[in-house]
């Protein structure tokens, strides 16, 4: 695994809004698309608005791009919870997308289970069976966990499904997710985390025994093409 410990976030930012350009360039020169998988919270937040401007969007072919999302909350899309929202506001109401490449992790009138299993087949239709997201951003929380990858919770067991949904009883709320399976598929894999208040997991992750059930951060490989951003604060 690669590892970058910046000395502002400002600067892990705009590095981060550098890898998605150069990757998108490689990925639609290669296959003539950009397949992602994104997250939410406020690193992806500050990192989209960065794609937004004119600085980073006119290096990017946007109508080339397919994006989908690594986990969800299952509310709607005009909720202030959703990533997918937070993802429209910051970045695709602002470039040239083509509206049939975006896929909400959400859909009014059916069961969050049930739309795991149509998001997976949306995904199979665009990637085929191999399943190679080209980018997937990813971030780690305080308690160790990415995605809706969360400690204890049977999900972190699953080797066959790409998207799973499951109610997370301590948030009261049925999430939405991509798989380890899935994600460690990908070409490349971008981490982000900073704050003092991931340094322990973050150690745990990189530096303790394997054990995902407690930090799941684990079932993401440390492999070439995964790369981990992090600042002083979390990674000293």
């Amino acid at each position: 695994m690669n590892i970058t410990v910046f000395d502002d976030l400002n600067t892990l930012y705009k590095k981060a809004a550098d890898t998605f350009v150069e990757l998108s360039g490689k990925s639609i020169l290669k296959h003539d698309k950009f397949v992602v998988a994104l997250s939410g919270g406020s690193s992806p937040k500050a990192i989209f608005s960065l794609l937004a401007t004119q600085e980073y969007a006119e290096k990017v072919e946007w109508n080339k791009v397919y994006f989908f999302w690594v986990d969800e909350r299952w509310v709607s899309l005009d909720d202030e919870k959703s990533n997918a929202k937070m993802t429209f506001e910051t970045l695709l109401d602002k470039v040239p997308v083509n509206k049939d490449h975006i896929f909400p992790m959400y859909k009014d009138g059916i069961d969050p289970e049930d739309y795991a299993e149509e998001y997976e087949a949306q995904i199979r239709n665009v990637l085929g069976t191999d399943g190679i997201f080209d980018f997937i951003l990813l971030g780690m929380g305080d308690d160790g966990h990415t995605a809706s990858l969360f400690p204890g919770e049977k999900i972190l067991h699953e080797k066959e499904k790409w998207v799973d949904a499951y109610y997370l009883k301590p948030q009261e709320m049925f999430r939405i997710t991509l798989t380890a399976p899935i994600i460690n598929k990908a070409e490349n894999i971008l981490i982000i985390t900073f704050g003092t208040s991931k340094k322990h997991a973050l150690n745990e992750v990189l530096n303790g025994e394997y054990n995902p059930e407690m930090y799941p951060l684990q079932l993401i490989e440390k492999r070439n093409g995964v790369k981990l951003f992090t600042d002083k604060e979390a990674g000293a």
